[in-house]
């Protein structure tokens, strides 16, 4: 193709993403309030759970776009990925593009395993020590917008970070990137991965661990990756 056309085919791609958020976001809006509910678990389930408030007329409806919004995305993930796939097949080799189904799938799987990692293992630990940051005097009160920005922001963030496998076996399979790299600044990416995780959290030691430790997780597994994906490229060229 010539590059205006790749431009064009690249506008469709992204323009049919978006559509597929759109529609998922409606159809996820009249189910918000039940969501709203399972978001706030943690919460309630505290010991002494903090007292969720809205100062806005439109708070509430605020909260409901944006958790509508949250699971468009998620929900349209493999529809995303498949757009993405799309895009990048032209420059593949036929024995590549038997993987789309097991890319597709396994991308998806690694977006969901961090969120729930999120859900299920960091948030229930940060809650508690964050609001245990108060005395006597001072109760957490917050508000809904605050705290749901706050939970939303930690499961996409988390989600991403899970794709850093993917990512790496991909620029490893295209000859970006090498285990050799990976290995050989490997104390490099310790200290990102720490700058990271101060980055993306909340200002608080224990949220910071907690998402670095599976970073450096992730990373370790991103060296096999590359690894398998180096001796695969290795073996085309040969066949070449």
């Amino acid at each position: 193709m010539p590059f205006l056309e790749h431009l064009e085919e690249l506008r469709w791609r992204i323009i049919k993403s978006i559509a597929s958020v759109v529609i998922a976001m409606m159809a996820a809006f009249p189910f918000t309030g039940k969501l709203l509910n399972l978001l706030t678990l943690p919460n309630a389930h505290l010991k002494e759970p903090a007292e969720l408030i809205f100062l806005k007329p439109t708070g509430m409806l605020m909260v409901r776009i944006e958790i509508a919004i949250t699971v468009g995305v998620i929900v349209s993930l493999p529809i995303i990925f498949y757009q993405i796939w799309q895009f990048v097949m032209p420059g593949l080799y036929p024995s590549e593009r038997k993987y789309l189904l097991p890319g597709l799938l396994f991308t998806t799987l690694c977006f969901l395993g961090g969120a729930s990692f999120c859900y299920f293992v960091l948030i229930p630990n940060v809650l508690p020590f964050l609001f245990n940051l108060g005395t006597a005097s001072i109760s957490p009160k917050i508000n809904i917008t605050e705290y749901m920005s706050f939970i939303l922001r930690l499961i996409l963030v988390f989600g991403i970070v899970f794709e850093l496998p993917i990512i790496s076996y991909v620029l490893a399979r295209v000859g970006i990137l090498s285990p050799h790299f990976l290995r050989k600044y490997r104390r490099y990416g310790i200290v990102i991965v720490f700058i990271i995780a101060a980055i993306l959290t909340p200002p608080d030691p224990l949220s910071q661990l907690l998402m670095a430790f599976p970073l450096l997780f992730l990373y370790e597994i991103s060296i096999w990756t590359s690894i398998l994906a180096a001796r695969r490229r290795k073996e085309r060229n040969e066949e070449e």
